[in-house]
């Protein structure tokens, strides 16, 4: 070998017909089965190779490959792995000259082949398996980065690379066994081929380009559709958790916009299989966020929530086909069921992932897409459409939920912009209990910012606020200017969320959060004022019960308003007003201990049928409070001002039995005073004909009102003007008489009871001169 080697590299133009000499030794010897001389052969070849780098390897090369090839195509599995540990040093070579005419074809084909290899000895069937995972990786090293090369990326070639390295992946003979990570594992695991086919797999991804990407994972979802492995999800996650962290992060956004395609591919798939779908794609929006998730956002959640339509559709429809037509496959509703929550799980991850302006574009995005009983947007009639709609509503709310739960945003302005808020408010009017409390729990999610929520999630009356150990900022600029535009509505639509006779306790825990959220994080003087008026309306609607509600929602409105003073007092360190909450809290426990939050929001709440018989001293009285903070510099005209709820055109738009008790609130104008109040005059009913006569009186009036109009114009235009002149003086006189009268009362002082009128200083005071004998400059006289 020495010599051959000295020769070879003194006069490298004979390299070719060595090459070729010992190329047909060996196949002789192949094929006559002389083995030993195959590996001499073999050796000799290797060594030349790795000595001799000259100009006119490339026809040496020639000769090695076919003898290469030839020793793959024997049946002997000794010889294809001396084959191809022959072709993976020929691999890691970097050759001097590019070569034009090499192709790897036959090589790719059938190391492939190998890697699928199903022998009868298992140890032979490994050893072959790996040598076919170590020829792949030598194919994709030597062509990879040669331009003038084969293209390895080409679909021929990766339909037939990717599926056997994921085959290899896939038969792992002691998963559990397994270690962890690549670092922990042991020699002997080293060297099976699942580990192999892993460290090829990502080698191979590591070199993908932006245009070769596409080609790389298309295979990917093939051989996943093919062997059914998205339903139990577990190899499905592994496979995208091994190409998301392989891949460039920059080419993160062309891996998922694949998977989205092949989502809406699958629409009409079995549930599990799209639910396996989306779990990957929610594995791989959470690694990409280091990289990025494509310009294309809104489109990514376009997909989504197209996609949970059409599941919606298909569980009410029980057809793929939407009821078009008859559908062979049977639709379980609890698996697509299951596909909803995978979706709003997956939605929660792609935004977590986003920047904070792109997250508040997709919450405006999604709650454009809830459908709203407004103009806007018209909601689907009768009861299939009903349903549609309330389910739709749901899934999307949830979804928002998601979104808002990662949200993290200290300008309240730019989180709930006014078109957004408007159309979320609206929908916390809607009857549907369920709906009402996402709304609660999204907005929830939107004004904790500094996760102060879970020390709110029971109600009590607790006697030390220190405990909970809150974490309380001084409201800001931008904070409070949100509450002047905003805090009218957000008190308006809590009262009324209050007056809902389906609330059930998880109702009153989001609301108690939400006023005392308020209370932390945006709340000035002012605000702190507005929410104990809105606090006190709330015990009025207990008290007086217009509403009809259940004893238990009587109770529990008054156990909500004793908490909620009870915390609100503590945090204002006012003595005398704590003093007072403290006094009504203890009555309460010895006389009346069902209108405490402890005896009511429990598994069996203690209840009670006589609560229009409670003696006053179990109330919060507005002109007690009023009193106390008064005299602490609080606004006291402000407090003794009983609470009432604006009315606007939410209520005409929202699907809500007590639109006329809304509106009789707006009707009556005497004071309402809370428990103090005396019993007042029923409102006047408001009734269809009532409505009726008022808007066809309205009609009339406006009609007479037009043809007076058109008189006075018309006599304007048309009469003569001595009577024009006239009608004029006779009005200036009228309205001079008028004035005069107006200037007597106003200017000549009442009678005195002396019958005279005394100065300060006792000395009697001429009177004014009337206005009759005043003299006026001409200009001043019309």
């Amino acid at each position: 070998m020495e010599k051959l080697t000295f020769y070879a590299l003194s006069a490298p133009e004979k390299l070719d017909r060595i090459g070729a000499y010992l190329s047909e030794r060996l196949i002789r010897d192949v094929s006559r089965h002389r083995y030993g001389y195959v590996c001499i052969a073999m050796e000799a070849l290797d060594q030349l190779l790795m000595a001799c780098h000259c100009q006119s390897i490339n026809l040496f090369v020639e000769s090695f490959l076919k003898m290469v090839a030839k020793l793959l195509e024997s049946e002997k599995p000794n010889l294809q792995i001396l084959g191809t540990n022959s072709f993976v040093k020929f691999a890691n070579i970097e050759e001097d000259t590019p070569s034009y005419h090499r192709s790897y074809d036959f090589f790719v084909s059938r190391f492939s082949e190998m890697c699928h290899s199903s022998h009868d000895d298992p140890d032979i069937r490994t050893k072959i398996r790996m040598s076919g995972i170590k020829g792949l990786q030598g194919v994709v090293r030597k062509t990879v980065n040669d331009e003038l090369q084969a293209n390895i990326w080409d679909p021929q070639h990766m339909d037939k690379i990717v599926p056997s390295l994921l085959f290899n992946l896939q038969h792992v003979e002691d998963a559990e066994s397994r270690s962890p990570s690549p670092l922990q594992a042991t020699e002997k695991e080293k060297e099976s081929p699942t580990e192999l086919a892993e460290r090829c797999l990502r080698e191979l991804l590591g070199r993908a380009a932006y245009g070769n990407i596409k080609n790389a994972i298309k295979p990917v979802l093939i051989h996943l559709d093919n062997h059914s492995l998205w339903e139990p999800k577990i190899f499905a996650t592994c496979c995208f958790r091994i190409i998301m962290y392989s891949i460039q992060p920059q080419h993160s956004h062309l891996v998922i916009q694949q998977l989205l395609g092949h989502l809406d591919a699958n629409s009409k798939s079995a549930a599990t299989v799209r639910a396996g779908i989306v779990e990957v794609l929610s594995e791989a929006a959470v690694i990409a966020a280091s990289g990025s998730v494509g310009p294309t956002v809104l489109e990514v959640f376009n997909t989504l929530l197209r996609q949970l339509r059409l599941s919606i559709d298909y569980a009410l429809t029980g057809s793929y086909d939407c009821g078009i037509g008859i559908s062979t496959k049977i639709i379980k509703e609890h698996e697509e069921r299951m596909f909803q929550e995978a979706v709003i799980k997956t939605i929660g991850s792609f935004a977590s992932t986003l920047p904070t302006y792109q997250q508040s574009e997709v919450m405006v995005f999604i709650m454009n897409k809830v459908p709203l009983p407004s103009s806007q947007q018209p909601i689907e009639a009768g009861k299939a459409g009903e349903n549609r709609n309330r389910l739709t509503q749901i899934m999307l709310l949830k979804s928002l939920l998601q979104v808002s739960v990662g949200f993290q945003c200290s300008n309240m302005l730019t989180a709930l912009p006014s078109a957004f808020l408007d159309r979320l408010l609206s929908a916390a009017l809607m009857e549907d209990p369920e709906i009402r409390l996402f709304v609660l729990e999204i907005l929830i999610s939107f004004i904790d910012r500094h996760g102060n929520r879970q020390k709110f999630s029971t109600i009590s009356t607790i006697s030390d606020i220190s405990v909970l150990k809150l974490k309380v900022d001084k409201c800001s600029r931008q904070d409070t200017v949100f509450m002047k535009k905003h805090g009218q509505q957000l008190y308006r639509h809590i009262y009324l969320i209050c007056k809902e006779e389906s609330n059930v306790q998880a109702h009153y825990e989001a609301l108690y959060s939400m006023l005392m959220l308020i209370s932390i994080e945006l709340a000035n003087e002012e605000v702190v004022v507005d929410l104990i008026r809105l606090v006190l309306a709330v015990q009025e609607i207990a008290q007086i019960n217009e509403d009809n509600l259940t004893a238990y929602n009587r109770c529990a409105l008054f156990a909500l308003g004793a908490a909620y003073l009870n915390l609100i007092s503590q945090l204002i360190t006012v003595p005398t007003f704590c003093q007072h909450i403290h006094e009504v809290i203890q009555m309460r426990q010895k006389e009346a201990p069902y209108l405490l939050p402890e005896d009511v929001f429990v598994e069996k709440p203690t209840l009670s049928k006589s609560l229009d018989r409670l003696s006053p001293e179990v109330f919060f009285w507005q002109s007690k409070i009023s009193e106390v903070l008064g005299g602490s510099g609080y606004n006291a005209d402000r407090l003794s001002t009983p609470y009432i709820p604006q009315l606007t055109d939410e209520d005409r738009l929202s699907k809500r039995k007590s639109i006329g008790e809304t509106i009789s609130l707006q009707v009556e104008v005497e004071s309402r005073n809370s428990p103090e109040r005396e019993q007042r005059a029923p409102a006047e009913e408001i009734t269809y004909e009532t409505l009726k006569k008022a808007i066809v009186d309205s009609v009339a009036v406006e009609e007479q009102e037009r043809e007076r109009r058109r008189q006075v114009v018309e006599k304007f235009q048309k009469a003569p003007f001595e009577e024009i002149a006239a009608h004029c003086g006779a009005r200036a006189t009228l309205l001079q008489s008028k004035l005069n009268q107006i200037f007597e009362i106003t200017i000549r002082p009442p009678p005195s009871p002396s019958g005279t009128i005394t100065a300060a200083y006792g000395q009697p005071q001429n009177h004014s001169i009337p206005v009759y004998e005043m003299k006026f400059p001409d200009l001043c006289v019309y």
